[in-house]
């Protein structure tokens, strides 16, 4: 019973030791734009960990941003159904699978972070990210890469 003990214990640290967060830091402007428009993370992150900071001074209401992840060809479905989910949805549909991960809406001054499983993204996948607030994903947007 202890060596069971012992060797489930090894297990689970040898299963922390090898996990990775990878952070990423994303930062969005009043003047509707990312500060990247690439992001790329390496095949042995196990989880990343976005930190999006909005460097502006005006509210949400005005220039919200978020930070959004999805397969390519999903974007801009889910970017287009989510301007009528609205803010307090934070203009994405409401429990789509087709969205990776997302951060809150925020306004200028504050930042958010979302944290998410590398499981859910496969190796070579082509992502893009962008904020979802009606009229910015057109212009906020870039390529996430994993692998």
């Amino acid at each position: 019973m202890l060596m069971l003990s012992m060797m489930l214990a090894l297990g689970a640290m040898s299963a922390a030791a090898s996990a990775k967060t990878c952070n990423v830091e994303v930062e969005g402007t009043d003047a509707m734009k990312f500060n990247t428009s690439q992001i790329a993370i390496a095949a042995d992150c196990t989880e990343v960990e976005v930190t999006l900071k909005h460097v502006g001074k005006l509210p949400v209401t005005a220039m919200g941003h978020n930070w959004v992840l999805t397969a390519t060809p999903d974007f801009q479905p889910v970017a287009s159904a989510g301007a009528s989910a609205g803010p307090s949805a934070a203009y994405l549909p409401k429990d789509d699978n087709r969205v990776i991960a997302h951060t809150k809406l925020i306004g200028g001054g504050e930042t958010t972070t979302v944290r998410f499983a590398t499981s859910k993204l496969k190796k070579g996948g082509d992502y893009t990210f962008f904020c979802s607030f009606p009229g910015h994903w057109a212009v906020m947007k870039g390529k996430l890469t994993f692998g």
